[in-house]
């Protein structure tokens, strides 16, 4: 199955307008994907049609939305093969999903001495959230170190695991490197020592196949305006074991069973984390936009990403002057880079008088480029809808833009 791409591209409409008179070539899909057209015909659909606030109303609309949002939750379920559907939790997206765990995990099983481990390359919504763990319960984060390719050293991960790790956090894709990290064996290594495990997806379901029950995942979390859907939706993933054992995060309407003044007993799963009046319309969006990739097929979008990151690969390399930061052999869809006595920020918004748009700065792995000793890359990020002829149209510019600058 291949991508016809020149439809794919009609159904995005914002990649019909120019910008500064250029067309736009968007290459920060890494920050986030544009939205097809089936995406935001649900938004205008669902807020015209049928707003209503779910699982409390007997009336019509409330109804239509509750079904359509738990459809979506099943939806959710497919597309990453859980196990139950109420294993599938609704956030704001991976960052609420990482702090939901944190807390919620460490306020039963974190104590003073115990460890925490996450990798060099992981963005700041898998650092932060844990070292505020650390320092509210006594524990120590550890870092596992990675090679200058930006592969994980798996000997340095080896080494990081013990009795006194309670938990293991790491990236899927790394949002920088474009590194793909073999999850399912840092995983086996993590359970052998009966440690839990929590994978950040949000770089990985838009660009390969991912099954939870296969990686064995405990915790699995993403996003959905990264994988074509709207913001301020995300999911977080736990096997049902665990989310039967962790407490609620937040308190609020729909996660309860019983309240008294006395006593509150709370809802089943998924629910008892799921407080409040939720995003339910950015919910049953993203379904569609699930099934969107799962109609064009999500092995075809990552053998068309993987030609794609190839190429300009192979197109930068030209370049006088230009370093590739992250040359994992197993990449995804990131290409980032310095060049030798220019700054990121000047190159970015030369390109961006262009129509181009890229990504400049630490990306929010600033500890990472810290190690690599560098202020910032340029990054560009492959998307279904992106063409070798915008990478070829980002080189000649990358060309003229470096002969100002230098």
């Amino acid at each position: 199955m291949s991508l016809n791409v020149a439809d794919i591209r009609r159904q995005f409409p914002i990649l019909e307008q120019q910008v500064y008179k250029k067309d736009l070539v968007y290459f920060d899909n890494a920050a986030t994907t544009q939205k097809p057209k089936v995406v935001i015909d649900v938004l205008d659909e669902y807020y015209k049609k049928y707003n209503a606030n779910i699982h409390r109303g007997v009336h019509f609309l409330s109804s239509h939305c509750t079904d359509a949002t738990e459809t979506a939750r099943k939806t959710v379920q497919h597309f990453i093969n859980a196990k139950h559907a109420h294993e599938i939790v609704f956030t704001r997206g991976t960052t609420e999903s990482v702090n939901l765990v944190a807390q919620s995990f460490a306020s039963e099983f974190i104590n003073e001495g115990d460890e925490i481990v996450v990798t060099r390359m992981e963005h700041h919504s898998n650092i932060v959230p844990w070292q505020l763990v650390c320092e509210k319960y006594g524990a120590k984060l550890k870092v596992v170190d990675i090679y200058p390719d930006g592969t994980i050293n798996m000997d340095s991960f080896k080494a990081a695991l013990n009795a006194k790790v309670k938990i293991v956090a790491f990236t899927h894709v790394s949002n920088t490197l474009g590194t793909i990290n073999d999850v399912q064996t840092m995983t086996r290594q993590a359970h052998s020592q009966d440690i839990p495990v929590l994978i950040d997806g949000a770089q990985a379901v838009q660009h390969t196949h991912v099954d939870v029950q296969e990686i064995d995942a405990d915790f699995y979390v993403f996003s959905g305006h990264k994988i074509y859907a709207p913001t301020g939706i995300g999911v977080l993933y736990g096997k049902e074991e665990w989310l039967e054992k962790l407490p609620p995060w937040q308190g609020g309407g729909e996660m309860i069973d019983q309240v008294t003044f006395e006593k509150t007993t709370f809802n089943e799963l998924p629910f008892k984390f799921e407080a409040g009046t939720p995003n339910y319309i950015g919910a049953i969006a993203m379904g569609e936009a699930l099934s969107y990739v799962s109609n064009n097929g999500i092995d075809a979008i990552k053998k068309h990403e993987d030609d794609l990151l190839n190429y300009a690969t192979e197109r930068i390399t030209t370049v006088d002057g230009v370093r590739i930061i992250g040359e994992a052999p197993q990449k995804s869809s990131v290409l980032s880079f310095v060049v030798n006595g220019v700054h990121p920020y000047d190159i970015g918004v030369l390109l961006d008088k262009t129509g181009i748009a890229v990504r400049t700065g630490n990306h929010c792995t600033q500890p990472l480029h810290d190690w690599y000793e560098i202020p910032g890359t340029v990054r560009a990020s492959f998307a279904m809808y992106n063409t070798k002829a915008e990478i070829d149209y980002f080189m000649d510019k990358m060309q003229q833009v470096l002969e100002m600058l230098r």
